[in-house]
């Protein structure tokens, strides 16, 4: 069924307001170990449930602020800030990612940068974009490649197996980046400021939207043993341009 996307986007757009508000971004709770909630992120998952139901009452929610329940075979799935350390802190570098997922694979995906005003967006088969304008990956040879690699704030347990991964890539290319919002890492890769990323624990939120914009692009994403990326629960990701991907399928293989 085609559907017209443009209200979503919107919708989308419309959490500007809310994203900068300082006294919203300053009430801060902690849902664990390095693991931040503020009242952004929960008037943004309300603001779009609201918003999304009375476009599509028919499409089921999935929120990394809502309970999980029965997962709908067609459903929204969103972050409503991705990166929200670095919206505590002022980084600037924090997103909403929302993607619309049926029978277990992303059709529509949108990524908005409110503090650059980019909005990353694909549909399935209709290529991605970024404002607008197509985007695609830029293919480097590995050596002049920047990848982008997720450590885990909340899972310091791992860290050596990260850090190890990340020094054996760091030796084979031209430099490592900390963007530290996964959606917008992935938006990087699709339009070629990085080419390639990794990480060993995400969740669906985290991803569904930015993989979907990188497939369009031209890149290629899969979990760390080459499985297909899936939308119900957490798994790791490794994803890139042809030849970013091809190494570092090879480095995390390695671990």
């Amino acid at each position: 069924m085609s559907m017209d996307f443009a209200p979503v986007i919107d919708a989308v757009k419309s959490t500007r307001p809310i994203i900068f508000d300082k006294a919203l971004a300053s009430s801060v709770k902690m849902k664990g170990e390095a693991d931040f909630v503020t009242e952004v992120d929960l008037r943004i998952s309300e603001h779009l449930k609201r918003q999304l139901g009375a476009l599509h009452p028919e499409i089921g929610f999935m929120s990394e602020e809502e309970e999980p329940g029965e997962l709908a075979r067609r459903r929204w799935i969103l972050d409503p800030i991705d990166g929200t350390t670095n919206l505590v802190f002022g980084y600037n570098m924090s997103s909403v990612s929302l993607a619309l997922v049926e029978d277990e694979r992303p059709v529509f995906g949108v990524v908005y940068n409110p503090f650059a005003d980019e909005v990353y967006c694909a549909e399935a088969g209709r290529g991605a974009t970024l404002n607008g304008a197509p985007i695609a990956v830029v293919d480097r040879p590995v050596d002049g490649c920047l990848i982008e690699f997720g450590a885990g704030s909340t899972r310091k347990h791992e860290a050596d197996e990260a850090f190890d991964v990340a020094k054996n890539v760091f030796k084979h290319c031209l430099d490592l980046r900390r963007i530290c919002s996964s959606a917008l890492a992935i938006c990087f890769v699709a339009c070629g400021r990085i080419n390639g990323y990794f990480e060993k624990r995400l969740k669906p939120w985290d991803y569904a939207a930015a993989c979907l914009i990188l497939a369009e692009a031209g890149g290629q994403s899969s979990n760390w043993d080459g499985a297909p990326m899936q939308y119900a629960a957490p798994q790791s990701i490794v994803c890139g341009s042809p030849k970013a991907y091809a190494f570092l399928r090879e480095a995390v293989a390695a671990k």
